[in-house]
């Protein structure tokens, strides 16, 4: 089983090397790597080329404009060649060096269509202190009404879903991921998962949680998808959410 792993980036060069020795320390070697550079300014491309002899061979890179983030997942999807697809963000970093290994393991399972399991949020100056756990557990499609989807960034899937199913869509400016979720999951019924595993660690401060403004784009966009889809929901059930993480945040202070 071939696993394709996606990183999209624009202007990483301070974080990416973190992602790629990551990869590299991977126990599962039966790899596919992808890299989609958003046409850096800085020196991501640099790091690129320099890293590029240490995968042996399976990595594919292109740097180009794009138009924005799900633009460049979108564009890795299409490169892929690998049964299973899933994304590492160039500022995140594998959490364990068994992940693609427990995943490629449980996909031996041809019922299961996707496998999730935990991430956990550091500070960009301390990568040592959690401060937040998002464990993905509790995640049933009923619960995609108030905004609780699987983490994204521990998302596995088979590449015949999106072949099937379709990409990610490019009328959200935060919510593609979450759209996604609701027509595999609750559209489809696509079988899932769940791995009791922290897979990856993710520097804070992205795109939907970097103002208020960005948060009420967010649940604006969530509702959107829902009802796209036919689900259920309102503003009250997306911000009961909160909740849920305020919960994560004081666990871990």
């Amino acid at each position: 089983m071939k696993i394709s792993i996606i990183t999209i980036v624009h202007n990483g060069a301070e974080t990416i090397s973190h992602t790629f020795d990551s990869i590299l320390r991977q126990t599962y070697k039966n790899i596919e790597y992808i890299v989609v550079d958003g046409a850096s300014t800085d020196h991501t491309v640099d790091i690129i080329k320099a890293y590029e002899p240490a995968f042996g061979g399976c990595m594919k890179w292109i740097s180009e404009p794009d138009r924005g983030l799900y633009d460049a997942i979108n564009k890795g999807i299409g490169m892929a060649t690998g049964d299973v697809v899933g994304c590492l963000n160039s500022d995140d970093f594998y959490t364990r060096d068994d992940v693609l290994s427990v995943v490629a393991n449980t996909l031996k399972d041809e019922r299961i269509d996707a496998v999730f399991g935990d991430v956990h949020f550091v500070k960009p100056y301390n990568l040592d202190k959690c401060v937040r756990y998002y464990s993905s557990k509790r995640f049933h499609p009923h619960f995609l009404r108030i905004g609780f989807m699987p983490a994204h960034p521990s998302f596995y899937i088979r590449r015949r879903c999106y072949e099937k199913y379709g990409i990610y869509s490019l009328d959200y400016t935060i919510s593609s991921d979450f759209d996604l979720m609701v027509r595999f999951f609750y559209k489809h019924r696509l079988a899932y998962r769940y791995i009791p595993m922290d897979f990856v660690t993710m520097r804070t401060g992205g795109t939907s949680t970097k103002s208020i403004k960005s948060r009420i784009q967010l649940n604006k966009e969530d509702i959107k998808a829902c009802r796209k889809y036919g689900v259920y929901t309102n503003w009250v059930y997306m911000l009961s959410r909160y909740c849920y993480k305020i919960k994560e945040f004081i666990t871990h202070s």
